[in-house]
C-alpha cells in the first residue's frame, strides 16, 4: 500500500508520468481580500488571497493564531470535518470550514499557488456560490509561473458506496469530467442530473466553469433551519448566500438563477472537495447524491492504491490533439 503525506510533496517525487496537458502553474498577480459572515459559524471574517512561490500548493493561515501554527494545506488528509461542509485543520488544532466554495473557483480557475490568509474558523460563505471568489480570481490577475503545471491521473476505477450513495472515478484520457445525479423527495427538485467536462489546457473563461457552475447557490431546506441551528450549524444562513425552498416553492426573491441550480451546486462542491487531491485531477467523477464526506473518502481510497493513479506532466494540448487529429483525419 502506498501512503501520500501529502499531495504537494509527491508532485516532486520521481514517479511515472505521462501524457496530459495544461499550462503552467499559476498564481495571483496581487493579493486581494474580502470579508463576510460565515455560514455555519455566524461569525464576520475577513479573508486575503495572497500569490505564492511554485509548488506551494493552496495553503490557508490562520493568522488568529498568534505564535503557533495557524497554517493548514488544503489536503485531503488535512479533512477534519464533513458535515455539511469541509473543514481541514493542523496539528495545533486551528481549523478553516466551508472551503469547498473557494477550493471550487481556485479548481476552475487553474490557481496552483495560493496561501489564504484569513481571521476566523470559516471562510466567508459570500453568496452561497463561487462566483465572488471567480470575480476576485479575475480582479487580482492570474500569474503564470515559470514551472509545468502536473496533475493526478486516474489509471483505474476507484469507488465509495454507501447504500443508494455513490462517488466514483474512473480513468480518461484529458479533462475532468463531473457527473452528478440528485434526487430529492422535494417537488421543486425531483430528479436532477447535471455533467460537464472540463479540459486543462482552455482558459477558465473558455472551460464553462465560470459561465455553468461558479454561480449556483448551495441550498437548504426552511423545516430543517432549526435542527440545523440547534446543532451549531447554519447561524449565519440567510436568504442572501442560501437558496431556501420551502415545499415546491424558492423563497428568495430572485429566484433560481439556473432550473437545475441544485444539482449544478453539487458539481461545484464535488469540484472544490476533490481539489484537495493538491492537484488537478484527469479522470471522470461520478457522483449520486454523495456529499463532501463521499468525496474525501474517495480521496483517500485513491491514494491508498498506488496503481490507481500517477502523476502526469504537463504539455501543450493544443498541440497534441492536433497531432492526433491529423493522425485520424
Amino acid at each position: 500500500m502506498f501512503d501520500v503525506t501529502h499531495a504537494h510533496e509527491a508532485l516532486a517525487a520521481d514517479r511515472p508520468t505521462g501524457r496530459v496537458v495544461a499550462f503552467k502553474q499559476k498564481t495571483l498577480k496581487s493579493a486581494i481580500g474580502c470579508s463576510g459572515v460565515g455560514l455555519h459559524s455566524g461569525k464576520k471574517i475577513s479573508m486575503t488571497l495572497k500569490p505564492a512561490p511554485i509548488g506551494t500548493g493552496i495553503v490557508f493561515n490562520r493568522t488568529d493564531a498568534g505564535e503557533a501554527d495557524g497554517r493548514i494545506p488544503a489536503r485531503y488528509d488535512r479533512v477534519v470535518d464533513t458535515r455539511l461542509c469541509t473543514c481541514v485543520g493542523n496539528a495545533a488544532g486551528f481549523t478553516v470550514g466551508t472551503i469547498e466554495h473557494l477550493m471550487s473557483a481556485l479548481a476552475g480557475m487553474g490557481i496552483d499557488n495560493l496561501v489564504i490568509d484569513i481571521d476566523g474558523p470559516e471562510v466567508p460563505v459570500m453568496d452561497g456560490s463561487a462566483a465572488p471568489f471567480v470575480f476576485l480570481i479575475e480582479c487580482a490577475g492570474v500569474a503564470e509561473q515559470d514551472a509545468p503545471r502536473r496533475a493526478v491521473k486516474v489509471l483505474k476505477p476507484v469507488s465509495v458506496a454507501d447504500g443508494g450513495i455513490l462517488a466514483r472515478l474512473d480513468p480518461a484520457d484529458e479533462g475532468f469530467t463531473v457527473d452528478f445525479e440528485i434526487d430529492f423527495a422535494n417537488p421543486l427538485i425531483g430528479r436532477q442530473t447535471f455533467g460537464m467536462t472540463f479540459p486543462l489546457t482552455e482558459a477558465p473563461a473558455e472551460s464553462g466553469y465560470r459561465a455553468e457552475v461558479s454561480s449556483a447557490r448551495t441550498f437548504g431546506f426552511l423545516e430543517d433551519v432549526e435542527r440545523l441551528n440547534k446543532m451549531g450549524l447554519a447561524l449565519g444562513g440567510s436568504l442572501d448566500n442560501a437558496v431556501v425552498i420551502s415545499g415546491n416553492k424558492v423563497l428568495n426573491e430572485e429566484g433560481l438563477r439556473f432550473d437545475d441550480e441544485c444539482v449544478r451546486h453539487k458539481a461545484l462542491d464535488a469540484l472544490g472537495d476533490l481539489y484537495l487531491a493538491g492537484a488537478p485531477l484527469v479522470g471522470r467523477f461520478s457522483g449520486l447524491k454523495s456529499g463532501h464526506a463521499h468525496s474525501n473518502l474517495l480521496l483517500r481510497a485513491l491514494f491508498a492504491d498506488a496503481d490507481a493513479w500517477t502523476f502526469v506532466e504537463v504539455d501543450d494540448l493544443a498541440a497534441e490533439t492536433l497531432r492526433e487529429w491529423r493522425h485520424t483525419a
